[in-house]
């Protein structure tokens, strides 16, 4: 099994800043698809940001689209996200998430369903 652990979440103002990493440990996630989630208190945990296995095709939420970038690094063991003009709606825990094998259409990239493998998530303040 694949275990995922997230940091670099914190407290951060309102147009700042932060970078989310996600380590994989027990196996390698080079073929799997990662994915971004976060759940604010009182919500449903939503869809953020995911990526294929190569890191060429990506899909992004409304609310992260062109804000957000997803990446990963398979020779590290590694997936990322940069989160840019961070917004006060923001604030939520995010968690990494693994699929394997990958959804089969796009639309499903943005549901828990296909995902396995979860981290136990990071917290992301924004103030205003």
């Amino acid at each position: 099994q694949v275990q995922l652990v997230e940091s670099g979440g914190g407290l951060v103002q309102a147009g700042g800043s932060l970078r989310l990493s996600c380590a994989a440990s027990r196996r390698t996630i080079s073929r799997y698809a990662m994915a971004w989630f976060r759940q604010a208190p009182g919500e449903e945990r939503e869809f953020v940001a995911a990526i294929r296995w190569s890191g060429g095709i990506t899909y992004y939420a409304d609310s992260a689209e062109g804000r957000f970038t997803i990446s990963r690094d398979n020779a590290k063991n590694t997936a990322h996200l940069q989160m840019n003009s961070l917004k006060p709606e923001d604030t939520a825990a995010y968690y990494c998430a693994a699929a394997d094998p990958h959804p089969s259409y796009d639309s499903d990239y943005s549901s828990t369903t296909p995902y396995d493998y979860w981290g136990p998530g990071t917290q992301v303040t924004v103030s205003s």
